[in-house]
């Protein structure tokens, strides 16, 4: 009890379910056991759910329609290559379970879950924030929350077996926005598998984790870290459907996420690597007898283009004894290109894959690099002042010393950083006298840069002429209308701007006359819109 009531009833019997003791085996309990279980599966589970609730309720905070989840029908024909990934890899979930299940092997699932929830969280979420946060447009947005509110039910129904308390309390607050639901999870059918897999696609995505990983390792080896941009990184592997998604689909995932300018794929296996062929001496043991000392001889001593050959055609005979692609492991070793060091170029690879790495300074990168930095000091704010995903900040830099650099870089990369924050980054010059500010953090020495960050409330701004103007050029009226916007709920006020096709009516004031205000004419709801249409305007 002392257990449960440190941890849960779910994570204890995931905890039980997992160990040597549903195999008839002894188990030796440990309560950090029972912990592991708590941070390796349910908070990952846990924070896909509130990322899934936090975005759909950030469409009616927008003024926009409730979430409701589109058809699984309509779903299915999405073009995204995360959407399609990610609804393969859930009725992959559901096969094994049934599978593993009907077999009484209950101690296998949890490896897979927590591969599953791995790829959810560190993939498909990760990956697809722009979109699920709506900066891709309502329509993807809408889909990419439908499939993750799609996964999340259905991996709530296979698992509700074994984590029955866990998957009723997620179940009871998803079941609101879905016609016809059952009153609990527990009287809901097992998912079926439902449409086909994409073993293909579900190859490339696990291929596309290990080159990151590679690539990672890269970068820690030689203490670069992410947030500095590569010019160019290549991937060597013979299969052509797997480049072709590399180089496509899943393109821009891997590059955003190893920051790297350019991605060069490579099907010659020759250009960067060298071959070696190494018996599976577990596969071939027993089968080739006394034959295993000479054969084993005879496959290391293949040369590349036999091996390659040997990849080619998929068999190959010696001594009369056919070894197929499983029987013999061809490993890929980095052949660096010449009059390059380690420090220019280095590789990681699996044997199966190899992911090589420009590491070459480029001033060229410096701009973007430093943005990216800028950008990673503004969310670590955020999250330090406990702001929620929808709460609407005006966000201002200044620098701290004299220097012309930080304008240019922040001028040439501000589509960047407005995409990645969500709202124009602004000069301190434009913080308005009215602006709350709610937190505020300077920073030295960044890419050899000093500068200030600061928070504030999304604050109305008006535009003086065009208001003055509906007063008859009173421009006392004009300051009691920016006291009486300024004052108003910003969010309650953005809806009904919303509500009101882009205009509020103002007839609340005592001593001053109705008016009709027209968002982006008279006024602007952030200090961001306000600066942007006000540099529209004089150049």
């Amino acid at each position: 009890m002392d257990v449960i009531d440190d941890y849960g009833a779910d994570a204890l019997r995931l905890y039980l379910i997992n160990s040597p003791v549903v195999r008839a085996e002894t188990l030796r309990f440990k309560k950090d056991g029972v912990y592991n279980v708590v941070k390796d599966v349910f908070l990952p589970w846990y924070n896909a759910y509130r990322f899934l609730v936090q975005n759909a309720q950030r469409l009616e905070v927008e003024g926009l329609a409730p979430f409701s989840p589109v058809s699984p029908t309509a779903q299915q024909k999405s073009y995204n290559v995360l959407d399609q990934w990610i609804n393969s890899a859930t009725r992959s979930l559901v096969h094994f379970v049934r599978k593993e299940m009907d077999a009484y092997r209950l101690y296998t699932v949890v490896p897979y879950l927590l591969k599953f929830l791995d790829d959810l969280t560190n993939v498909y979420v990760r990956f697809n924030r722009k979109r699920l946060k709506g900066r891709t447009g309502e329509e993807g947005c809408r889909i990419a929350l439908s499939t993750l509110y799609n996964v999340l039910l259905t991996a709530c129904k296979v698992m509700s077996s074994f984590t029955p308390f866990f998957t009723e309390v997620l179940y009871q607050n998803m079941r609101k926005v879905c016609a016809n639901s059952e009153e609990s999870i527990h009287y809901c059918s097992f998912p079926q598998e439902e449409g086909e897999r994409d073993a293909r696609i579900e190859q490339s995505v696990s291929r596309m984790k290990t080159i990151i990983d590679h690539a990672r390792n890269i970068r820690e080896r030689h203490n670069k870290p992410l947030k500095s941009p590569l010019r160019k990184m290549i991937i060597v592997h013979p299969d052509g459907d797997f480049l072709n998604d590399i180089a496509g689909k899943l393109c821009e995932f891997v590059r955003e996420e190893l920051n790297v300018k350019d991605l060069i794929t490579c099907n010659d296996t020759l250009e960067y690597t060298s071959l070696r062929a190494e018996p599976e001496f577990s596969a071939l043991g027993k089968r080739l007898g006394k034959d295993m000392g000479v054969i084993a001889k005879e496959v290391k001593a293949m040369s590349q283009n036999e091996i390659l050959e040997f990849e080619k055609v998929g068999e190959l005979t010696i001594m009369m004894h056919c070894l197929k692609l499983t029987d013999i492991k061809v490993r890929r070793e980095f052949k660096r290109p010449d009059a390059l060091t380690e420090k220019e170029m280095d590789a990681a690879g699996d044997g199966d894959v190899l992911v090589v790495l420009d590491l070459r300074p480029d001033e060229s990168l410096f701009e973007a690099g430093f943005a990216r930095e800028v950008v990673n000091r503004i969310q670590k704010l955020r999250k330090k002042l406990a702001l929620d995903p929808t709460d609407a900040v005006d966000v201002y830099i200044e620098s701290l010393k004299e220097n012309s650099t930080l304008q240019r870089v922040l001028d040439s990369q501000e589509l960047y950083i407005r995409d990645a924050i969500g709202s124009q980054l602004l000069p301190s010059t434009a913080m308005p006298s009215h602006a709350v500010v709610i937190g505020n953090e300077a920073f030295h020495g960044i890419s050899g840069l000093s500068f200030s960050i600061s928070l504030a409330r999304a604050a109305v701004m008006i535009n003086s002429e065009s208001c003055a103007a509906l007063y008859g050029g009173n421009t006392r009226f004009c300051q009691m209308l920016q006291v009486y916007l300024v004052s108003r709920d910003h969010s309650n006020l953005k809806i009904e701007v919303q509500l009101g096709n882009g205009t509020i009516r103002v007839d609340s004031i005592e001593n001053l006359p109705p008016v009709e205000l027209e968002l982006g004419r008279h006024f602007h709801l952030t200090v961001g819109d306000h600066f942007v249409a006000t540099r529209m305007q004089l150049g």
